[in-house]
């Protein structure tokens, strides 16, 4: 060992192969069998190598750097999208620089020099808006760029990758109409976010068609905490909902947390539909139904189109849109059932609520 810094000969000859094998197994170059592939692992563990990405850089010309561009990672969908394209990158020899923008257009400004800066290989990037930040014109067409997850549904200049959203606020709310729901309320995070008003357009307008009424939606924002508060405070003042459909995961949050606040049960008192689908949500007593984002292909399609990018792809942007699907358990009363069993008690009896006056979008 040269002064006491472990090296890739070093590796080598530990796991008696060629430095050649080693630098394939780090650089994702060529492919490695499985058996010598882990024979290096080993001794790189064994001898606590690290490998100097610099070095490595400057020998080859390119940067094995993937830049990450995120809007917040207090939001756990945002970490586990970060965390699916890790472990993808890492398959594949890069490593991963990830920023969050914090839903501010200064900070992502700001975020998106710092990654430039990096000169990386590539990026994927959620932005904050529907339109492409300002930092990243100048790099259209030079570097590879895909957007994840918010993407604007006539498309973009660059790679995307999303999900129906307009279809995913639909499958909501066929869920709850299906269970005889008829007062239902939209919680939504902002309305300025194309793929948030994509998931109220798809299920406003299945409730509309279906009821012939305006359903209501309330804007929640990002921050669980505050939306809370702010869903507490509606409820205080309207006519409470039977159901609610909450279109991402902090608003999920936050919605569950006012209405424990108010000691209202779920389902008995208000069913709810939730966003993305965690341990936690089917580990509640009751368990929660939600709208399941393909997470693990979001981010294999992103990296995919990426990684073909950065190989010479030239090809035109591809716009990859994936299907949602709906989890169901605990959380949604069936007043359809319920109103059966009333009407073979009394047939006189009439379990549909009166018709609503129109609500306005708060």
């Amino acid at each position: 060992m040269d002064n006491g810094r472990v090296t890739i000969r070093d590796v080598a000859a530990r796991a008696g192969v060629s430095t050649a094998t080693v630098s394939n197994v780090f650089s994702g170059n060529k492919p490695v069998n499985a058996d010598l592939r882990e024979r290096v692992l080993k001794a790189a563990d064994e001898l606590a190598y690290q490998v100097d990405r610099a070095a490595s850089q400057l020998r080859s010309g390119q940067a094995r750097v993937v830049g990450v561009l995120v809007p917040d990672l207090d939001d756990v969908f945002f970490t586990s999208l970060v965390s699916q394209l890790e472990l993808l990158a890492q398959k594949d020899g890069y490593d991963i620089l990830v920023a969050s923008s914090r839903d501010d257009l200064g900070l992502e400004q700001s975020r998106l020099r710092t990654l430039l800066a990096w000169r990386p290989s590539g990026l994927i990037a959620v932005p904050c808006s529907d339109a492409v930040p300002g930092a990243l014109r100048g790099e259209i067409g030079r570097l590879p760029i895909v957007f994840a997850d918010r993407v604007p549904p006539e498309g973009s200049v660059v790679d995307t990758v999303a999900i129906d959203n307009r279809e995913a606020g639909e499958i909501a709310a066929r869920h709850l109409l299906a269970k005889g729901h008829r007062d239902i309320l939209v919680a939504a995070s902002s309305l300025a976010i194309s793929p948030i008003r994509e998931r109220v357009r798809g299920a406003c307008e299945l409730i509309r068609g279906t009821l012939e009424r305006e359903p209501t939606v309330i804007e929640l924002g990002s921050n669980a905490d505050r939306g809370a508060a702010a869903f507490r405070h509606w409820l205080e003042r309207h006519k409470q909902p039977s159901a609610v459909i909450a279109l991402t995961n902090v608003t999920t949050l936050s919605t569950l947390s006012a209405l424990g606040r108010m000691r209202m049960d779920i389902p008995e008192a208000v069913s709810v539909v939730g966003f993305d689908d965690y341990p936690w949500m089917s580990a509640r007593r009751t368990g929660l139904t939600a709208i399941r984002q393909p997470l693990a292909e979001i981010a294999e399609a992103a990296w995919s189109r990426l990684r073909a990018r950065m190989s010479g792809n030239p090809s035109p942007p591809t716009h990859s849109v994936l299907q949602a699907s709906l989890q169901a358990r605990d959380s949604v009363r069936d007043l359809a059932i319920a109103a059966e069993r009333a009407n073979s008690l009394d047939p006189h009896l009439d379990q549909e609520r009166p018709a609503a006056s129109p609500k306005a979008v708060h």
